[in-house]
Parts: C-alpha cells; sequence; structure tokens
C-alpha cells in the first residue's frame, strides 16, 4: 500500500471577506428588517432584485456601486446616511 498524501486546503484570497464589505452587508440586513421584512427573498421580490444577488449582498459577499446605490434608492436614504456609523 502506498502512502495517503494529506491534501492541504488553500484559502483562496476572493474567498476572504473584507470586514467593511461585512459591515455592508450587515447594516443592508438592519435597514431590511426595519423595514419588517424578517426573510431576504421576500424583500429581494417585492423590490425586483435577484434574491440571490441580494442574498450575497447580506452575508457580506462583494457587490458594484450600482447594486448599492439600487438598494440605497429602495430604503429612500443617501450615501451618506448609509455609511454614517460603519
Amino acid at each position: 500500500m502506498g502512502k495517503k498524501v494529506a491534501i492541504k486546503k488553500s484559502i483562496k484570497d476572493k474567498d476572504i471577506l473584507d470586514p467593511r464589505i461585512t459591515n455592508v452587508g450587515k447594516r443592508l440586513r438592519e435597514l431590511r428588517t426595519k423595514k419588517g421584512y424578517t426573510s431576504f427573498e421576500k424583500f429581494a421580490f417585492d423590490n425586483d432584485l435577484s434574491r440571490v444577488g441580494y442574498g450575497e449582498h447580506e452575508k457580506g459577499k462583494n457587490m458594484t456601486l450600482g447594486s448599492l446605490l439600487r438598494i440605497l434608492d429602495i430604503h429612500k436614504i443617501s450615501m451618506e446616511e448609509f455609511f454614517k456609523g460603519l
């Protein structure tokens, strides 16, 4: 029998979440729940957003500036208001 070789799994840079983006996701979740939505899927559906995409945004996955601006328009808040305290 041959020797077993341990395969080391490496973490790719893209899999490491930037804490600033994670905080943006937390803020999005906070805004959604303030509107009374317990489900990100229902919020996304009601606002004509991709459910998968919006769910990823709340998890702190990277998003485009255009996506963020669209979400801020839905919540009727400015970028300054959104980023205050982050």
